[in-house]
């Protein structure tokens, strides 16, 4: 009878933040999986999507997958990142932005010939006010080095005519993981809605030459400047307006 009870009680509480929450998924396929200037897909096109939830009192979790492409040294052609969160405005508009997020690889393993791609977690914090948001990202083990890892970034959004949107960012790496190889890294991208699905060519560079990072070599985990687009859907798809 007890047992009937607590599963009753479980089932009306989760019945009722249901209620009050919204539940969504987006596909997104893009020319390059652009990652703070770092190309992880080796300049290749790659298949995104994620799942959200979130509440109306600003509790948010979700999960996203990419396939990633570190590479002959590494093993592994996915990344699972799981992350949770609490998000909100003040009547004066500012709003803020808090959470966490664990970067996963399930299907990497180590061997003779190749590396595991090492699971991590990190911490985040924003604040947003009408176009601008600065965002920082802590992680004490930075893609597994046991060592510190700090982004900051800056991004920017503009409406402009003709239902057309521009899309700034600006974002530094720097911490003890970085071990000299700190770098920044920036985009100017143009976005259009086309219906359901939204558009967006972006250029991404970083203020590095050719050869100065050395975790880069060639496509894999390339640095250099170039163009990405993306073509993104969110479900569900509203109805006719």
């Amino acid at each position: 009878m007890k047992l009937s009870q607590g599963v009753a009680a479980v089932l009306l509480l989760v019945s009722g933040a249901a209620a009050h929450a919204e539940l969504s998924g987006t596909v997104t396929v893009v020319s390059d999986y652009d990652f703070r200037g770092i190309s992880l897909s080796a300049k290749d096109p790659a298949l995104q999507g994620s799942i959200d939830w979130a509440s109306e009192s600003g509790f948010y979790v979700g999960a996203w997958g990419s396939n990633i492409d570190y590479g002959d040294d590494y093993d592994g052609n996915l990344e699972l990142d799981l992350y949770a969160g609490f998000a909100g405005e003040t009547e004066a508009g500012l709003g803020w932005d808090v959470g966490f997020v664990w970067y996963l690889y399930p299907d990497s393993s180590s061997s003779a010939t190749r590396d595991e791609i090492a699971d991590y977690p990190e911490i985040y914090g924003a604040l947003s006010y009408k176009w601008f948001e600065l965002k920082q990202w802590y992680s004490n083990d930075l893609s597994g080095s046991d060592e510190d890892g700090f982004y900051t970034e800056g991004n920017a959004s503009f409406e402009l005519p003709a239902g057309f949107g521009l899309n700034l960012h600006l974002g530094y790496q720097y911490g003890d993981a970085w071990d000299g190889s700190e770098f920044m890294d920036y985009s100017v991208g143009v976005g259009y809605t086309l219906g359901n699905f939204d558009l967006e060519l972006k250029y991404v560079d970083t203020d590095l030459g050719s050869g100065d990072w050395a975790f880069s070599s060639d496509d894999v985990f390339n640095t250099e400047g170039r163009a990405i687009f993306s073509v993104s859907t969110t479900f569900p798809w509203g109805g006719e307006e």
